[in-house]
């Protein structure tokens, strides 16, 4: 398609939920959908993208002609800080009131466009279903790509059958604390085991009528409306889950690992256009060159993950007690209503040592032959990149479908340790020593090279053409 005239295209609208998790994965999707001779309309917030400007510099982003950027309001009110995420359940209310007719409005300038070629498909974030009304109206198919893992769709999928079981809500808030979270729910065919803490967390609430899970009942829901479904995941990976949910949804698509298509693709100049919202610092690369393999520690928790003054101190003590080389992105936004203060004591004592950075290029570090472990907050892009790069994981999951993502990685997959939320100094401790030096960290590693080697490309190109030819064209 390459030499098809820009105006005859086929034109995908690709609209992300506005945090860091979503738009990354939606980007290189969109990267794909362009290779495959697409003209991309890239649809984020007006507030993400002052932030995009800011991190990857307008000149990256003005450069192409097939491949352009939009906004629409969030519908918030302005933020204090135009640096740091914004709050999700806020997001998940405006997007879903404010932003149907902003969309709208969009689709109809682009289709009365005279140089671009008329909206042929919509790809959404699977939680901004509230394109549908707007896509049905226009005849135009909407493709729903839900960022999660297969397993943490489904359970969301499976809050329905929770409450009518009455696992859902909390009778009371003791059941918060009295080991009642322990409780195995049995309502899930392809989730054997699974206990209520292990489903995303919206769920531990008193409140009938709590806002997140009437949303997640209605986003789930409404997805059985969608023209198909998308997943950044793989058939081995997931395959039980994977399909139920062909049981329960339109077309399903497994079409991951995305950073791995998107990294095999012909190299061009669309390939550095990023869609990090925070400046990345790539000094830890050429530090991790002066290290030997499998030997650092790499510490994340993501973009959205909030902790305490008393957590981080608990983590910061723990690495430095375990004696490994680590690197640790600590985000200026990391610890709640404060700025992230580490003690000069542990600086002192992990300076030979230890690296820490604000942000990194996160897929180019796990790939690298320096790290050994990653202590992540499990969400699903971080969990993706790092089987995709054989590294096994300590898990700490943080809220939503992290305690999904981190269930099946210690259970199932047989890569990661779960460390429990109340952070403890001598825990972290132990587990870094674990996962860096004994047995059972070199199992995991072994198990995370067997599931890189079954990440099967061929089968996801495949759905990715069945895709385009059977929906999006």
């Amino acid at each position: 398609m390459g030499s098809i005239n820009n105006i005859q295209k086929p034109h995908a609208v690709c609209i992300p939920f506005p945090a860091q998790g979503h738009i990354n994965p939606m980007l290189k999707f969109a990267k794909i959908l362009h290779s495959k001779g697409f003209h991309i309309t890239f649809v984020n917030t007006e507030f993400n993208h002052k932030r995009l400007v800011k991190s990857q510099g307008s000149d990256t982003l003005n450069r192409f002609s097939s491949f352009q950027f939009e906004t629409i309001p969030d519908g918030l009110p302005p933020a204090e800080n135009e640096d740091a995420t914004q709050d999700i359940a806020s997001l998940c209310k405006s997007t879903s009131e404010t932003c149907v007719e902003p969309f709208k409005k969009l689709l109809l300038k682009l289709n009365n466009s005279t140089t671009l070629p008329p909206v042929s498909c919509v790809v959404s974030d699977g939680v901004m279903s509230f394109t549908l009304d707007v896509t049905q109206e226009l005849g135009i198919p909407n493709v729903l790509f839900w960022t999660t893992s297969a397993c943490g769709f489904l359970a969301y999928a499976h809050y329905a059958t929770l409450k009518q079981k009455g696992f859902i809500p909390l009778k009371d808030a003791a059941d918060l604390t009295n080991g009642y979270l322990d409780t195995t729910v049995d309502c899930i065919p392809s989730m054997k085991g699974i206990r209520l803490k292990d489903i995303p967390t919206f769920v531990r609430t008193t409140d009938p009528d709590e806002f997140m899970v009437q949303f997640v009942l209605r986003e789930t829901s409404r997805a059985k409306n969608a023209s198909a479904i998308i997943l950044n995941t793989f058939e081995d990976l997931e395959q039980d889950v994977l399909d139920e949910l062909r049981s329960i949804y339109p077309p399903v698509y497994s079409i991951g690992p995305l950073h791995t298509l998107a990294n095999s693709m012909e190299k061009n100049d669309l390939q550095l256009l990023g869609s990090n919202l925070w400046k990345e610092e790539t000094e830890c690369l050429e530090w991790l060159d002066s290290k030997e393999p499998n030997s650092v520690v790499y510490v994340n928790f993501g973009s959205i993950t909030v902790m305490t003054p008393q957590q981080l101190v608990e983590f910061s003590w723990g690495l430095a007690n375990s004696n490994q080389t680590f690197l640790w992105v600590i985000r200026p936004d990391l610890v709640s209503g404060d700025s992230p203060v580490l003690q000069p004591e542990f600086l002192e004592t992990t300076k030979d040592r230890g690296l820490l950075s604000s942000w990194c290029p996160q897929e180019k570090v796990l790939s690298h032959p320096a790290i050994g472990g990653f202590l992540t907050h499990s969400g699903w892009n971080s969990t993706l990149e790092s089987i995709s790069s054989g590294v096994p994981m300590i898990c700490w999951p943080f809220f939503a479908e992290q305690q999904t993502n981190c269930w099946y990685s210690c259970n199932k997959w047989g890569i990661g340790m779960e460390i429990d939320n109340n952070v403890d100094r001598k825990e972290v401790e132990n587990l870094v020593k674990v996962l860096m030096v004994e047995e059972k960290g070199n199992e995991m590693r072994e198990m995370a090279r067997i599931w890189k080697k079954k990440a099967d490309f061929m089968s996801s190109w495949l759905n990715i053409n069945n895709l385009i030819n059977q929906v999006l064209l």
